[in-house]
């Protein structure tokens, strides 16, 4: 005899829990992918060498290739910048002078040589990898449907992109010159606290 106090499961709380279960399966699946870094990697470039194939073989789907490429060069940006931008940093100084702001005591360093200040990424690592891969597969995705498949002449496309890139990389590479910092760690890295 069933007891009153036993809810029904209804058709919707079964919907909700068997979302609820793979969330937590693709969480587990992101966590276990964590460490590997270049492993993640090299399956998101084989990812975007079996798009490329798909592409030429097809001879269609150019504006995918495009858009998927544009947005690929828009990830690579946010990860070369620093997350606190220091012409930004500049701008609202100059305008403190400006304004004739009151020296009210003891500041904290202000010039960029009076003390360390470590490489933060506006876009971290993990994040470009995943937007990347996500970004490559959806893309991957829409090259099974004729939908988009937009006829458009392909060069125009590769120029316009290939002086895009140039451009960009330029204005970056200038404002890196300009305040002095490198987005990645080259050389010897120093330990701290061990034996020489």
């Amino acid at each position: 005899m069933m007891s009153s106090d036993d809810p029904a499961s209804t058709p919707l709380q079964t919907l909700q829990a068997s979302i609820s279960n793979v969330q937590r399966q693709y969480q587990q699946t992101l966590d276990r992918w964590t460490p590997h870094i270049l492993q993640r990697w090299l399956a998101t470039l084989g990812l975007l060498v079996l798009f490329m194939l798909r592409i030429v073989f097809s001879q269609g789907w150019y504006i995918v290739c495009y858009g998927l490429a544009i947005y690929l060069l828009n990830l690579l940006l946010a990860f070369l910048q620093p997350k606190f931008d220091p012409s930004l940093q500049d701008d609202l100084l100059a305008d403190e002078i400006e304004e004739g702001a009151t020296d009210s005591g003891p500041t904290l360093p202000s010039q960029r040589d009076d003390e360390f200040r470590p490489f933060v990424r506006r876009l971290p690592e993990w994040q470009f990898w995943l937007s990347s891969t996500r970004s490559v597969i959806i893309s991957l995705l829409c090259t099974s449907s004729d939908m988009f498949d937009v006829p458009v002449y392909w060069p125009i496309l590769v120029v316009y992109f290939c002086v895009l890139f140039l451009l960009t990389m330029r204005r970056q590479i200038q404002h890196m010159i300009k305040y002095k910092y490198i987005p990645f760690d080259i050389g010897r890295k120093a330990r701290y606290g061990g034996s020489k």
